[in-house]
């Protein structure tokens, strides 16, 4: 748990592996702490971190491992899901893995004796991305090359089936209204679908390809925000099927777009792993320029965390861990 000045992140964890995702928990689990997963080739690892920036008797950061499970196959994607409580007695934690065999996997254990797995089997194609209903967390979308996007039971039946036009490469579950869903597919396409109905609701057009990520703007949900060729992309979805903001931030493509949990104008985007090192950019929709550039070695994964303006990226037997200003 060392800060680390030469690639300007703020801290590192060291890893066993090479990190192919890492999540934070963007749930409260009821702990001062909060939770982080990552996956390798073929573990995950659940952990807790606390940082100086929120507990002043924090040296710097504190990282702990609560559990290595078994998963034997490379992790894609993973998801948390909001059953997850750290302050329950015996403790839960639940998440969900998408892995390179095409199933998704559903972890559930209390930390101690009872570790159980289920696999969900349906797909056809590599799996881009999944997240758990995020109110009561009984269901898990699931979006993949196979041109659909899939919502799943915990027991693994499939409750609804959406026909694609192309691969879907990001799902996103509203906060509030839980039968809304957002899919953005790689070309150029996000569509709201009413899971009550099962139709479409509402489509955003990106105008460029290939669309390789969106989000959904938690403190706002007006808000979407998205990556496709080397730009980022902003809608309002009040005002425009069209983006009201664009910008080229990626010289040779763009990977990920991930908003701040804590601040509507905030987001991070990464580029396409090069030979060596893949770039952080950290935005604010107020500032021209990105307020922070980062690089990791070979990174893959972004994620925030839920109470404070810092990011994480995987990368070679590390995660890199970047505090920004507000």
């Amino acid at each position: 748990m060392k800060q680390d000045s030469t690639r300007n992140t703020a801290y590192t964890v060291d890893c066993e592996d090479y990190v192919h995702v890492v999540k934070f928990n963007p749930f409260d689990s009821g702990d001062a702490c909060s939770l982080i997963a990552y996956g390798g080739n073929n573990y995950v690892v659940v952990g807790t971190c606390r940082f100086q920036e929120e507990d002043a008797e924090v040296e710097c950061m504190q990282y702990k491992t609560l559990r290595t499970f078994h998963h034997g196959i490379r992790v894609d994607a993973i998801a948390w899901s909001p059953e997850t409580r750290l302050d329950a007695l015996p403790p839960q934690i639940r998440f969900c893995t998408a892995a390179s065999d095409r199933k998704l996997r559903l972890f559930t254990s209390d930390l101690q004796d009872k570790n159980e797995f289920k696999t969900f089997d349906g797909h056809s194609d590599y799996i881009n991305d999944l997240v758990f209903a995020p109110k009561e967390g009984q269901e898990v979308a699931s979006v993949s090359d196979d041109h659909t996007c899939r919502v799943w039971d915990l027991e693994g039946n499939e409750k609804a089936h959406f026909v694609l036009r192309s691969p879907g490469m990001s799902v996103c579950w509203h906060p509030e209204e839980a039968f809304k869903l957002m899919v953005a597919e790689k070309n150029g396409t996000i569509r709201f679908y009413d899971l009550i109905t099962q139709q479409a609701i509402l489509s955003l057009e990106c105008e460029q390809t290939p669309l390789m990520s969106a989000d959904w703007c938690l403190k706002n949900t007006l808000k979407i925000g998205a990556v496709a060729g080397s730009d980022w992309l902003i809608w309002d979805i009040t005002r425009s099927s069209y983006p009201q903001d664009k910008r080229p931030v990626h010289v040779d493509r763009a990977r990920l777009f991930r908003w701040s949990q804590v601040n509507e104008n905030l987001f991070a985007t990464t580029g396409y792993p090069g030979k060596t090192t893949t770039q952080l950019l950290v935005h604010h929709l107020g500032h021209p320029q990105p307020i922070l550039t980062g690089t990791a070695a070979v990174g893959s994964g972004l994620t925030w965390h839920r109470t404070l303006p810092l990011c994480a990226v995987g990368g070679d037997h590390k995660i890199f861990f970047w505090v920004t200003e507000m």
